[in-house]
């Protein structure tokens, strides 16, 4: 088995992008992705300046996140150690593209799936070099087995001094620099200038770093260490937006409102039919199958949402995150079957099963997000207690708003709990926000904390969902009573997941705000 490899030598690459129209028309690529691309970064202050070149690409990697989290197998390993794709198993997830640290993936816009370099693997099990190879009128582009000592890529890795990109994240990548500056290799070092690139017009697909002077408060970030200028670079959309977002809500009420259903029977209360046996599989029900039209949605290819079941991975926590989803609703789906022909016994028999598969569904989404490697704020060992809090918290939402048209065993009980939840969350935030990460979790902390995300994240985050539903629910248990403190809770519950949401959605945008390439 080889372990082919690319060298790309900055020093000899002059710009001029004939690798990227080549890959482009090798592999019909459309207009507005790219498998390969060239960046430009400029350097100095005149007049002493330098513009400096790179292509870009696919680091064909010997520990590869794109096919851990993979959920299909449609990213995997030719025999030759290139990191391939098979078109017909992709099921558009997208997860592939924030696992990578390089931005190497993309969504063709015509197959609606995952694509990247791959070497031109059909070109070289044909015995023929590249196309991106062929044309470099300047043999800047080399390609070569590195386990075999004598190749010419193996020579000059083991003699020259080369790099390689994000070798923090120790994905082991076999794409060598020779020659590369390094703020072109690191896109946290440069930034595209105000005034835009020499050949396009910037858009939001374009992040960069903001280059605001330390200690200022007019931008989003500190002196974040810019050393260069981005003078061309390709635009790379953000992959999950609010639809992920409402996913880690949806599922957070369906588990909260069995932990909360459980904790009711615990304290005695399984003989309230309405309240504990029959309304919170239902209402977990509801929100789990709203959960699943969000996950399906999300999709570039819905039709093939089976897939995770019958070619799944199980590598990937998008698989073991659908099974977690499917054991919850069977265990929500005997919890409504023992409320409803009032067998408390089987409630009781339930609690154990209900807290852990509720407990599971609320917190797979940590691991999840800690298999993207290409997004270093979700690697947070904090997140898994932050999403087991939010479900304590939507649990006592749920449950406070239920009150107004039920009646429940405790509903101090229930207030507890939201408060609980709510304390639990500010505390857990406030500690992630103190603490210190890489450079690109400060950068995206920054994005989320005093940048573009800023108003959703203070006034949406927490104000509305942390601050205004715990003085709400302080009145509830310590200054009113009956009807009014009902209506205050429920107000207080609706506002807690309405600020969960916009927490949510702040941070998963955030994550993906740091430039990758």
């Amino acid at each position: 088995m080889t372990r082919l490899g690319f060298l790309l030598d900055s020093d000899s690459c002059i710009g001029c992008h004939a690798c990227t129209v080549a890959c482009k028309s090798e592999h019909d690529v459309p207009l507005g992705v790219n498998r390969t691309w060239v960046k430009y970064i400029e350097t100095g202050t005149f007049p002493n300046v330098a513009r400096k070149f790179n292509v870009m690409r696919c680091n064909q990697c010997d520990d590869a996140p794109c096919m851990k989290i993979c959920p299909t197998s449609a990213l995997f390993r030719a025999d030759n150690g290139v990191v391939d794709f098979q078109d017909d198993d992709c099921i558009g997830c997208k997860s592939c593209m924030n696992a990578c640290p390089y931005d190497a993936l993309y969504i063709n816009p015509e197959t609606n799936t995952a694509h990247k370099c791959n070497m031109c693997n059909h070109r070289i099990e044909m015995n023929l070099l590249p196309s991106c190879q062929i044309v470099c009128p300047t043999e800047a582009i080399k390609i070569g087995d590195l386990d075999d000592p004598n190749s010419e890529i193996s020579r000059i890795v083991a003699r020259d001094d080369v790099a390689v990109r994000a070798p923090e994240q120790n994905t082991k990548p076999k794409v060598y620099y020779r020659g590369a500056d390094q703020a072109s290799l690191d896109p946290t070092r440069t930034a595209i200038a105000p005034d835009g690139m020499i050949w396009a017009d910037t858009t939001p697909q374009h992040p960069t770093v903001r280059t605001a002077p330390h200690g200022s408060s007019n931008g989003s970030n500190v002196d974040i260490g810019v050393v260069a200028r981005t003078a061309y670079t390709t635009a790379h959309q953000m992959t999950w937006k609010e639809k992920v977002s409402g996913y880690l809500v949806t599922k957070a009420i369906a588990a909260g409102v069995m932990l909360v259903a459980a904790l009711m029977v615990l304290m005695g209360n399984g003989d309230s039919q309405a309240a504990v046996g029959v309304i919170p599989p239902m209402v977990a029900g509801a929100f789990l199958a709203i959960t699943g039209v969000l996950l399906v949605a999300d999709l570039k290819q819905p039709g093939r949402f089976y897939y995770l079941i019958t070619k799944g991975n199980w590598e990937s926590w998008l698989v073991k995150g659908a099974y977690i989803l499917m054991a919850f609703a069977v265990v929500c789906g005997l919890w409504w079957i023992g409320g409803l022909t009032e067998n408390g016994g089987l409630l009781q028999w339930l609690v154990v099963p209900a807290v852990l598969t509720a407990a599971a569904t609320a917190g797979y989404t940590a691991y999840l997000f800690a298999q993207c490697e290409g997004r270093d704020l979700w690697q947070t060992p904090l997140l898994l207690p932050i999403l087991l809090a939010q479900a304590v918290t939507a649990g006592g939402a749920a449950y406070a708003v239920l009150d107004v048209f039920i009646d429940l065993p405790s509903s101090d009980a229930v207030r507890w709990v939201l408060l609980g939840g709510v304390a639990a969350t500010a505390g857990l935030i406030a500690t992630e926000l103190s603490s210190h990460g890489s450079r690109h979790v400060e950068l995206a902390v920054a994005s989320m904390t005093r940048g573009q995300y800023a108003t959703q994240f203070w006034w949406g985050g927490i104000v509305v969902g942390l601050v205004i539903p715990a003085a709400l629910v302080l009145l509830a248990l310590f200054v009113v009573s009956g009807g009014t403190a009902v209506a205050l809770a429920a107000v207080a519950g609706v506002a807690a997941l309405v600020g969960m949401f916009a927490y949510e959605d702040a941070f998963v945008r955030a994550g993906q705000s740091v430039p990758l390439s």
